[in-house]
Parts: C-alpha cells; sequence; structure tokens
C-alpha cells in the first residue's frame, strides 16, 4: 500500500525563428552572444576569490577536454568545503539589499497557507488512514484510526494479536526524524496486509504479511539485489530472490492490487524522476507461497515496458511490445490479458488498443473495475471499465468498444494524480486535480455509480500583495470539460462544485512552432489586473527529460508573482512527458537539441506575442531540467534577463564519461553513451559546462546545490559557475550567485514554512536582477 502523501506533499504545489538545421553549439552562441555591457549600469562588489585551477585533461575520441576544476568532484578536498562557504557569504552579501523584499515574499507566502493542513482519511480495511502537519511544525504526522469505532474487531485481527486501539494511533512523525537527522525526506510508506507493520523503504509484502522482499544498493545507490525475509527471522536467514549483475538496471519489486503476487522488475534506468522503466525483466511470485521461488512474465527487450497487474486467475499487462501481427500501428502502451497459466506473450487472449488521438499512461485495477490513466491531445483524463470483462471479447478492442465511464474533470484541469487508492474492494477512485488557476481539489469517483463527490478542496487565504488585497479571492464554480457526457455526471449536491480563480487568473494554453515546425504546448499564466502587455516580466518553466509531466498544479506560492504583474509559463518540450511515447524520444538522446530549441522558441514566443517585455525574462528548471536552460542561455544569452538552477545537472560530458558516479551508467539511455562517438559528439554539442559562450553578457544566475544531494553532485553547480565567472565579459553588470545547503538533499529541505522561506529566496532574486526591488 501506498499511503496518501501526495495529498499532503502536493499542498500549494511544494513537493517541485531558429535555423532548422542543428550546428555546433558553439557556433551559434558567436552568432547569438553577441556582448552590449557598454550599455550596462556599473558593474556590482566582485565575486568572492576565484578557486584553485589544477590542470586535468582527458582524452576522448581524438578530442582533448581540460577542465582544471575537476578538482571539485573530489567532496572530501577540504577547499570545496571552503569555497561552498565564500560562496554562501558572497550570495548572502549580493541579496543584502533584497532581504526586506525577501521577507514580505516569506510573510504573504506563509499567511496564505491555511492555519490546519490536513489530508483526508483515506480508507483501507477498518482503518481510516490520515496526515496532517502539527501546528507550529515543518513536516507531517502520518495516522490512523477505525473507520467506526462501534464497530467490531474483525476476528482476523484478533488472530493475528493486533489489539483494538482506543483512540487515534500515530504511525509516524517525520518531524522526529528531522530533529534526530536533521534533515529528513521520506517517499513512499506501506502497511503490511495485516496492519500490523509499516516501512518506508523499497519493499513489498507478502499477501499473509509473513514474508518481506526488500531490495539492497550497491556503492553507486544502484538498487540491484531482492532479498526475502520471514518476519521474526534474523538476516542471516534472508533468502536470495534476484541478483541483477548488469551495472545499466536496477531491480524495483511491488504487490499486484489484490496482494496474490510480488512482481520484481529489472529496468535498465531508474532516477530522481520515479516512474520510467526501460527494457525489464518482469517476474512474479505467488504471495501465497512466496518460497516457491519466480515465475518470469517477458524476458528483456530493448525499448520494452511491461506493468502487470491480476484479477480473477488473469494477469492483465500494460505494454508497448511491438505487435508484428496487428493492425494497429499505434505508438504507445496498450494493454493485454492473459491466464495465470499462460503469461508467455503468444497467449496473450485479448488486446486493449486506445482509441484514436488517445495514449494509455498507466492503470489501476480494483476488485470490480480497471482504471486507465489517458492523455488525449494533450489533456489528462481517467476512466474505469467493468471488471470482470466479457470472456468471448475479441482479439483486439478499443477501449471505447467495452463503454468506459470518463472521469469528470474541471475545464482547467492540468494536473491529475492519482491518490493511494489502496483498498482493492473499493468502488470509489480518489484523484488531486489540480492547476496554476485552481487549488488542488481532492475528488472522489464513484465508479458503480458513475458519480463524484468533492472531498476536499485547498484554501487559500487573502493576502495583501504590498501594492493591493485580493479582495475577490474567492473560488468561482468551474465548468466540466466538454469532452464529457454531462448526463452522467451525477452530482450528490451544489456545494460538489469544484471552484477555481480564473475570474482573477487568466490561464492560455498556446502552441509554439519550433525550429523543425513541430508545435509545442506552452501554458501561460498571469493576472487579470496586473499583467500588462509587452511590459511585464515573466517566468519560462522547463524541464524535459525522462518522459516526465512537466508540473503544472496549483501553488499558491506562485500568486506572488502573478499578483505583481509577473506572467508564468510552462513549457512542455520534447523530452518530457506528452501524448506518447515519441514525444520522450523526440528529445533524448542524439535528439536532445530539440528540447533545447523549444524552450528557446517558447521564450521568443512568449516576447514577440507580448507577453513578455523584452528584456524581462527569465527562466528556472530543476535537475535534468537544468541541461535545457543551461544550453538555452549559451545559445541566447540574451534572450533571457535571470535563469535559476535548482540542484542543476551542467556538467553532462564529463559525468557521463565518469560510471564511478551515481545514476551515470543509468543515464545513457536518456542522454547517450560519451563512449559512443557519435552519442559524444551530440552531448558534447550542448553540455551546458562545455559550451559557455565566451566574453559575453551571460543572464544573472542563482544555482543552489545541496552537500549531501547523492544524485546531482554538489561539485555540478560549483563548477559551471566558476567557469562561467572565467568566460563572462567583465564590463557586464549581470552576476552569478551560488547558494549551498549544508544539511539539504537532492530534494531540498522540505519543510511545511520552510519551503515558503526558499521560494521566497529566488523570487526575491529574480525581482532584484530585473530591477524590480520595490514590493
Amino acid at each position: 500500500m501506498a499511503l496518501p502523501a501526495v495529498l499532503l506533499l502536493r499542498h500549494s504545489g511544494k513537493t517541485l525563428t531558429l535555423t532548422s538545421s542543428w550546428s555546433c553549439s558553439r557556433r551559434a552562441t558567436l552568432s547569438s552572444a553577441s556582448c552590449s555591457c557598454r550599455q550596462r549600469k556599473q558593474a556590482p562588489a566582485p565575486p568572492p576569490r576565484s578557486p584553485k585551477k589544477v590542470p586535468f585533461r582527458v582524452l576522448v575520441h581524438g578530442k582533448t577536454l581540460e577542465d582544471p576544476y575537476h578538482w571539485m568532484s573530489n567532496t572530501d578536498d577540504p577547499n570545496l568545503l571552503d569555497h561552498l562557504h565564500r560562496e554562501n557569504s558572497y550570495a548572502e552579501a549580493f541579496m543584502a539589499d533584497a532581504l526586506p523584499l525577501q521577507s514580505a515574499l516569506a510573510s504573504e507566502m506563509k499567511r496564505r497557507i491555511p492555519a490546519a493542513v490536513s489530508t483526508p482519511p483515506e480508507r483501507w480495511g477498518p482503518w481510516m488512514y490520515y496526515q496532517y502537519i502539527p501546528e507550529g511544525k515543518e513536516y507531517p504526522v502520518l495516522c490512523r484510526k477505525l473507520e467506526n469505532e462501534s464497530s467490531g474487531w474483525p476476528a482476523a485481527f484478533r488472530r493475528c494479536g493486533l489489539a483494538r486501539p482506543e483512540r487515534e494511533e500515530i504511525l509516524l512523525d517525520w518531524n522526529e526524524l528531522a530533529e534526530k537527522y536533521g534533515y529528513v525526506h521520506v517517499g513512499t510508506c506501506r502497511v503490511s496486509p495485516d496492519h500490523n507493520y509499516l516501512a518506508f523503504v523499497s519493499l513489498a509484502w507478502a499477501r499473509d504479511a509473513t514474508s518481506l522482499f526488500y531490495t539492497l544498493s550497491d556503492e553507486n545507490q544502484r538498487p540491484y539485489r531482492v532479498l526475502c525475509r520471514r518476519l521474526g527471522c534474523g538476516p542471516s536467514n534472508d533468502l536470495p530472490v534476484l541478483t541483477e549483475s548488469d551495472p545499466s538496471f536496477c531491480v524495483d519489486i511491488t504487490s499486484t492490487k489484490d496482494g496474490k503476487f510480488i512482481t520484481v522488475n529489472s529496468n535498465s534506468r531508474t532516477s530522481s524522476e520515479e516512474g520510467t522503466y526501460i527494457s525489464p525483466f518482469v517476474y512474479v511470485i505467488n504471495s501465497a507461497n512466496p518460497m516457491e521461488g519466480i515465475q518470469r512474465i517477458c524476458k528483456r527487450t530493448s525499448g520494452v515496458q511491461y506493468f502487470v497487474e491480476h484479477h480473477t486467475g488473469l494477469f492483465y499487462i500494460l505494454t508497448n511490445s511491438p505487435m508484428p501481427d496487428s493492425k494497429w500501428s499505434g505508438d504507445g502502451y496498450y494493454l493485454v490479458r492473459c491466464q495465470v497459466e499462460d503469461i508467455e506473450s503468444t497467449k496473450w487472449l485479448n488486446i486493449i488498443l486506445p482509441d484514436d488521438d488517445t495514449s494509455i499512461r498507466d492503470m489501476d485495477i480494483f476488485n470490480g473495475h480497471l482504471v486507465l490513466s489517458l492523455n488525449k491531445r494533450g489533456f489528462p483524463l481517467l476512466c474505469s471499465l467493468n471488471l470482470p470483462m466479457q470472456s468471448d471479447l475479441k482479439y483486439q478492442v478499443y477501449i471505447a468498444d467495452l463503454k468506459p465511464w470518463y472521469f469528470p474533470q474541471p475545464s482547467s484541469s492540468c494536473s491529475v494524480i492519482p491518490g493511494s487508492n489502496h483498498d482493492f474492494l473499493n468502488s470509489e477512485y480518489r484523484v488531486v486535480l489540480s492547476s496554476p488557476v485552481m487549488p488542488d481539489v481532492i475528488v472522489d469517483y464513484d465508479m458503480s455509480r458513475h458519480t463524484y463527490s468533492v472531498v476536499q478542496q485547498e484554501e487559500v487565504n487573502c493576502v495583501s500583495t504590498g501594492q493591493f488585497c485580493i479582495q475577490s479571492l474567492e473560488l468561482h464554480e468551474n465548468k466540466i470539460h466538454e469532452g464529457y457526457n454531462k448526463k452522467e455526471c451525477i452530482m450528490n449536491s451544489e456545494s460538489q462544485i469544484w471552484k477555481d480563480l480564473s475570474r482573477i487568473y487568466c490561464l492560455q494554453r498556446e502552441e509554439v512552432i519550433s525550429h523543425d515546425g513541430v508545435k509545442v504546448p506552452l501554458t501561460i499564466v498571469y493576472s487579470r489586473e496586473s499583467w500588462q502587455q509587452y511590459k511585464s516580466p515573466g517566468l519560462l518553466v522547463g524541464y524535459g527529460a525522462y518522459g516526465e509531466d512537466l508540473d503544472k498544479g496549483w501553488c499558491s506560492d506562485r500568486l506572488s508573482l502573478l499578483d505583481r504583474g509577473w506572467v508564468v509559463a510552462f513549457a512542455d518540450v520534447r523530452g518530457g512527458g506528452g501524448g506518447n511515447s515519441s514525444w520522450h524520444r523526440s528529445g533524448s538522446g542524439l535528439n536532445k537539441h530539440n528540447s533545447i530549441l523549444d524552450f528557446v522558441s517558447c521564450g521568443n514566443y512568449l516576447v514577440s506575442e507580448g507577453y513578455v517585455q523584452s528584456d524581462q525574462l527569465g527562466a528556472i528548471a530543476w535537475s535534468a531540467g537544468c541541461v535545457v536552460v543551461g544550453a538555452a542561455m549559451n545559445m541566447y544569452p540574451q534572450l533571457f534577463r535571470s535563469a535559476i538552477l535548482k540542484v542543476p545537472f551542467l556538467d553532462v560530458c564529463n559525468t557521463l564519461l565518469d560510471p564511478s558516479l551515481p545514476l551515470t551508467v543509468l543515464d545513457y539511455e536518456e542522454f547517450g553513451n560519451p563512449k559512443i562517438q557519435s552519442n559524444f559528439d551530440s552531448i558534447f554539442s550542448y553540455s551546458p559546462y562545455d559550451n559557455i559562450p565566451q566574453r559575453s553578457c551571460f543572464p544573472s544566475v542563482l544555482v543552489t546545490v545541496a552537500v549531501n544531494d547523492s544524485r546531482v553532485g554538489v561539485w555540478e553547480g560549483a563548477k559551471w559557475v566558476a567557469k562561467v565567472r572565467d568566460s563572462t565579459c567583465p564590463n557586464c553588470s549581470r552576476s552569478v550567485i551560488m547558494k549551498t545547503s549544508m544539511i539539504g538533499g537532492h530534494f531540498g529541505e522540505g519543510g511545511h514554512h520552510s519551503q515558503c522561506d526558499e521560494t521566497a529566496y529566488e523570487y526575491a532574486f529574480l525581482m532584484k536582477t530585473f530591477g524590480i526591488l520595490k514590493d
């Protein structure tokens, strides 16, 4: 069971004309990065002294790479820590005159947060699980209580020795972990089927809860081994289940929704952006007798994915495996089903195909329903199919042939995130709906009755921005998306209508023509009252990696920009999530330049169409998304006034050349293997660290890194900052600063209110470097 952490972590959105040819980006920057420093204002105070340079050369495919800052990758070098402290001092001095603005921003962000923050209870068996943040605390507490205090205690629970609780039980307090370790980031929690045990590691429970399957990681943080432990036995008795010896593959374990099978996957890549698995072995283990061993479902095939569920003797398999004998020529996933005893792909009974202009993204299964997560022309959808399906289905059918019920969604919905939905016997499906203008709304869809109810919608407190107070900060009814049959949308009451802020903030979806004619989705948000055409500052958000969707959900902190006249735009560039897997493929590997040029095209569009003033465009990205923004700044530094790079991946070439670093080998499928010359040439042509333009006026940049980042080394940002300063025109007044967290990791410091402080710092940096210090 995955507990409903997503419902809490989503609160306030906190959780994170070009030429058609592709030439060497160094040449491109020479033609587009001319310096106009004569027009700049007087330069600010000088940055800290440059870090030491140590000669380092490596020969790759006949090319000599020189990297005087290579020494920074040795985190044990005391010079590195000294350098990070000096950078923090410089950043503090640089931001000193922005402290009043930063304080005002943080204060208004915190005042928008309701006093009580909690998730609505979610039922599993006799229990109701929920989370809340105690007053004055930073992190959530996971709790449970009986669904009906007056109901009898089930005999099955008495037999297993679980005493009936008299009151609310606290299962896990993240605040205690933070106090003990100074930093905490907990991903998925899982509760055993008998509700006796809680764990927050990579594991799966056998159905009888007497066996625990878990993974071990190697020195590069690669999960490579699966073991099984009988509860009550020591680790010396653990049984090996599967060992993956190929360093380019990871193992992953989970269980089918009904608990009858454990699935073991050997995947060729996992990453900080969870959820993309390629080329797996897939095995199943019978939970009723886990010691019998494992059985392989599908053999490893390059580029093919499998996700397995079980229902009444049938496996339901979501896959993109080629179908040579099929008339379907679509790209992406389809659904198959087969008997448990006939798990070879040659004996698949039925194939369920997506309808036209639709792709299948995921599935979930219940005793009476199958839920499909879909994407139709860029719009996320959910539908349910009744189970069991009729046994005389044709060999191939389309979703529409099975009479699906499409879940009604608001017209402004950009983000559709499933809740935990861990109860296999439940007929309701919980979802978090959100958009840049619609606060998170938690909806339960009754798949049997075809009704829905709004369980909870995030409150937004009225806060003065210093310029005006949003007196009308009230939620207004949002229409149901036009694609649904409104006669089927039975409402429980008028109060069950989701509401949004679309009367105050405008949400537009545009399609931008990229360098090769491909249309790139661009979502634009601005205040109807504060925005001024051709005069407003703007922030362009990008990612474009691992096939992951760009988060366009609600974030109350963002109002601090919108209310001050800013435009915030989200560029869904290639390499990220899209209608089908081809959108990812066309922006990864040898096609990575498409991601970069898509982002530049979206930036040019915002300026040319008057959404943003020509010299007032900023950019922001996280982790692997910084490859896109960093490369875009190298090519067109004059397009951006400022940028924020958070825990950035920037030294792509050198990092991928070092297989000893965590996740490097696993990233070859996303970016390419530089040991292959064609891959090396492609990577070297856009790698942000290797293509910084010489003597140009680079945008002002805030780089944030973390000493304890186990995914992207702290040296990635430190090296890039040092090299940018070496290359920037000495007369340029724009500044590059770096802020290092000495306790946090890749996901930030994560506290409920500390996130507001972090965002306020970033927004204050943007306003300072845009010349908008006045609140």
